[in-house]
Order: structure tokens, then C-alpha cells, then sequence
């Protein structure tokens, strides 16, 4: 491996650790958040919500942006507004203060996540693409991984808002290490720019409303009637955005990458499936563990950092294998897995066993561990070079919709159990209830999604 090439999987692996860290360490400080602002159950899962919708929605026109003017004018830029943003987020005064600085983390979020696997991918031969990918999966894992235990310890210790300025810390630091060990972009001028790759705007605009309003239409059905109708416009929204889609020159996204290629269509569907069904694991089993066992953020950490600490172990390992075998059978078994290990959360209740929750969490995170890496390598051997920025972006999209309606799911049927009730006033019972609702569903989901991927053929 050169001194490039070192350079570049470090500053990626930085900045994959930062957005991941912060991620699953706020999921430890929900009850302290919702505690200090006085909201409700529902409305505190907008914090999460929030920084997923926008890098939905918007992961893909930056992945195709980066691909016309330069990566690293894109990646850059992203790691110094979620950098800020971050710092900001820990001076909230209000609920709304922050979920609008999330909504600037999540646009932040989608530049660097739209960049930093085409910047590995390009700079690595396809024989090691599996290895190169596992290595950014492990970065994704230890921040899943210190995230609960370092998480736990500052909300603890220094309350919630410390979470965000580690985060700031860090993300700053990725920059300053960035600045002269990424690639520089090539040099283009304007009109080669525009003559080649001429940007899709319309394309780009239905692509944004698409996502953005059938998600907060989703989102919203148990909050408010007009939810359905929010969700329609994404879905007319999404109709005209094929129909543009197929009759420009220039797309956004070129559908024939979904209808001519089964194994890619397919792959980011069981990517969508798998994030939908398990997202929402580490926000309930965080809420379970301090509301109805009583445990502190501290505790709570520690338990739950078997789930990640596992992906860790296994993603590099996958990844070497998916260069060798066939990544569709390793993330097939690796979604079954997943599915296996949200069994265990079907039967929790007020005296749940800690060591049966561990369980649960080590055979889940057994299963991302061996569907991630494999997944994202079949997906990126699919596409030629220069639609590394969007196929990765659309993976992305994949990843942020499922996390998105993950929550969505949790927060339609938090409002039907428990309307608008805080966390800390809830009744165990009915809390617990809940739980036992959102992960059998969940299980559904992530067996369907185990048939979508074994039904992308035996390439």
C-alpha cells in the first residue's frame, strides 16, 4: 500500500468514524435531551429523523455534483459545516434550535458521504475493493463501538451537549489531515464542465422533493391528517422524476442502471430493507435500557457496545471474502442473521434478561457485519468508473431512507401507543408494548429483504 493510498483510507476512515460516532452517541442522550426540553416521545425522534431525511435527500444530487466538478470541492466543504454544525448543536437552547442544525449536519453529512467510498474505490485496484471497503466498515463499527461507551460516559459525566463538541474535535481534525493527503481534483473548465456533464436541475429538484416529502409525509401519519397528502406529492413527485429521468441527456440518475441489471437493482433494494428493519435497534434498546431497566446512559453504553463491536471484528474479514466468493450469498446470509437476531427482541418485557439482550445484539450485529461490506462491493463492481459518485451516492440514499423510515415506523407507532407522552412520564407497560410492535415488524422487513437478496442470481 503506497503513502497515498494510506493517507487517503485514513482521512475516510476519520471521517466515517466522526459521522457514526456522533450518530451512536446521541442515541444514549435521547431520554437527557427530551428530559431537558420537555418534548414528547414522538416529536424527540425528529432529532434522528431530521439528520437522516437530509441525507436522503440529498446525497445523491451532491454524489452527481462531485462527479462533475471535483470530489474533493464536495468533501471538504462537508467536513467543515458538520464540524460546525456540530459546536452549534451543543449551545441548543430549544428543540427546534437543534433539529434545524441537524437538518444542516444531515446536508453536511450527505457531502462526505457521497465522496469518501469513491475516493477509496479509485484509489485501490478492484482485486482489493472488498478489503479496502472492510476497513471503511470498521471505522463505520468502532464509532458504533466507542460511540455507547464514550457517549455514555460524557452525557453521564458532562451532560449531552459535550457529545457534540467531541464531535466537533474530531471532524476537525479529519480536516486539517485532509487538506494535503486527498487527491487534488482534476482541472476542467467551465465549459468542458458544462458540455460533458451537464448538471440535471430539474432532475436534481424532483429527486429532493421525492425523498424529503415521502419520508416527512411517513413521518407525520400519526401526528397530523395531512401526512397522506405529504406522502402523495413524493409519490407524483417520483413518477415525473422517472419520466425526466429517461427522456435527458444528461440524468441525475440513469434508470437503466436499475432495469438492466437485476444484481444492482436488487442490492440497493436489500440495502434499503435491511437499514429500514434494524436502524431503529440501537434508539429502542437505548430507550428500553434507561427507561423501563432504570439504567444509566453509562450502563446502557456498555451493553450496548457488543452489537458494534462485533460488526467491527467481522466487516474487514467479509470484506476479503466477498473478494474471493460471491458477495450476493455472504450479504444473503448475513441479512438472515439480522433477522434472526431481532427475534430476540420480539419477547422483551420489564424483566428481560440483560445477557439475552447481548445475545440479540451480537448475532444482529453478526449479521450487518457480513451484509454490509459484501453488499457495497457487488454494488460498486456494477457500475463503470465514472458513476462511482452516484452508484455510492444511491447506496447512501439507500442506507438514509431506511434509516429514515426505520424511525418514521418507530415514531407512527410511538404516537399510537403513547400519543403525546413524554419519555421519562411513560408507562413501562405500554412502553415495552411498543417495543414488542416496531421490532415485529421489523422482522418482516428483514426477511423480505433476505428473498430480494438471494433473488439477485448467483453472480
Amino acid at each position: 500500500m503506497t503513502r497515498s493510498q494510506k493517507s487517503i483510507m485514513f482521512v475516510t476512515m476519520v471521517t466515517t468514524f466522526s459521522t457514526t460516532f456522533m450518530g451512536s452517541s446521541l442515541n444514549l442522550s435521547i431520554p437527557a435531551i427530551g428530559a431537558e426540553f420537555d418534548v414528547s416521545a414522538g416529536f424527540l425522534g425528529w432529532v434522528i429523523t431530521a439528520y437522516m431525511l437530509t441525507v436522503a435527500a440529498f446525497s445523491v444530487p451532491f454524489g452527481r455534483l462531485a462527479d462533475i466538478v471535483g470530489r474533493k470541492k464536495i468533501f471538504m466543504p462537508g467536513v467543515v459545516i458538520f464540524s460546525v454544525s456540530s459546536l452549534l448543536c451543543a449551545f441548543s437552547w430549544n428543540i427546534w434550535f437543534m433539529i434545524g442544525l441537524r437538518v444542516i449536519q444531515g446536508l453536511s453529512g450527505s457531502m462526505i458521504y457521497s465522496t469518501n467510498i469513491p475516493f477509496l474505490i479509485n484509489a485501490f485496484e478492484p482485486g482489493r475493493r472488498g478489503r479496502v471497503l472492510g476497513f471503511n466498515s470498521f471505522a463505520t463499527y468502532l464509532g458504533l463501538s466507542l460511540g455507547p461507551v464514550i457517549g455514555g460516559l460524557l452525557n453521564y459525566y458532562a451532560g449531552w451537549r459535550s457529545i457534540f463538541i467531541v464531535t466537533f474535535a474530531i471532524g476537525i481534525t479529519a480536516f486539517i489531515v485532509a487538506i494535503n493527503s486527498l487527491p487534488a481534483d482534476p482541472k476542467r473548465g467551465v465549459e468542458q464542465i458544462s458540455s460533458a456533464d451537464a448538471a440535471d436541475v430539474p432532475g436534481n429538484l424532483l429527486y429532493i422533493v421525492t425523498i424529503g416529502m415521502t419520508i416527512f409525509g411517513l413521518t407525520m401519519m400519526a401526528d397530523i391528517e395531512e401526512a397522506v397528502y405529504i406522502a402523495s406529492i413524493g409519490a407524483v413527485a417520483f413518477g415525473l422524476f422517472v419520466f425526466r429521468e429517461l427522456h435527458t441527456d444528461h440524468p441525475l440518475i440513469k434508470i437503466s442502471l436499475f432495469t438492466k441489471d437485476r444484481g444492482f437493482a436488487f442490492s440497493n433494494l436489500s440495502a434499503l430493507l435491511n437499514y429500514g428493519a434494524t436502524f431503529a435497534t440501537g434508539y429502542l434498546v437505548s430507550i428500553y435500557l434507561q427507561v423501563v431497566m432504570g439504567y444509566s446512559s453509562q450502563t446502557a453504553g456498555v451493553i450496548m457496545i457488543s452489537q458494534p463491536v462485533v460488526m467491527a471484528i467481522v466487516s474487514p474479514m467479509a470484506g476479503r471474502l466477498s473478494d474471493k466468493f460471491s458477495p450476493y450469498k455472504l450479504s444473503s446470509f448475513g441479512m438472515g442473521l439480522c433477522a434472526a437476531g431481532l427475534m430476540f427482541f420480539v419477547f422483551i418485557h420489564q424483566d428481560y434478561p440483560v445477557w439475552m439482550i447481548i445475545i440479540g445484539l451480537i448475532v444482529t450485529g453478526l449479521g450487518f457485519g457480513f451484509f454490509t461490506t459484501p453488499n457495497t462491493n457487488a454494488i460498486m463492481a456494477l457500475v463503470e468508473k465514472k458513476d462511482y459518485g452516484v452508484a455510492s451516492s444511491i447506496l447512501t440514499t439507500m442506507r438514509s431512507v431506511g434509516h429514515a423510515s426505520s424511525m418514521a415506523l418507530v415514531t407512527i407507532i410511538v404516537g399510537l401507543y403513547m400519543g403525546d407522552s413524554a419519555l421519562s412520564e411513560a408507562d413501562p407497560a405500554v412502553l415495552v408494548q411498543t417495543l414488542r410492535t416496531t421490532f415485529t415488524i421489523c422482522i418482516y422487513v428483514c426477511v423480505c429483504g433476505v428473498f430480494f437478496s438471494l433473488a439477485r442470481g448467483k453472480r
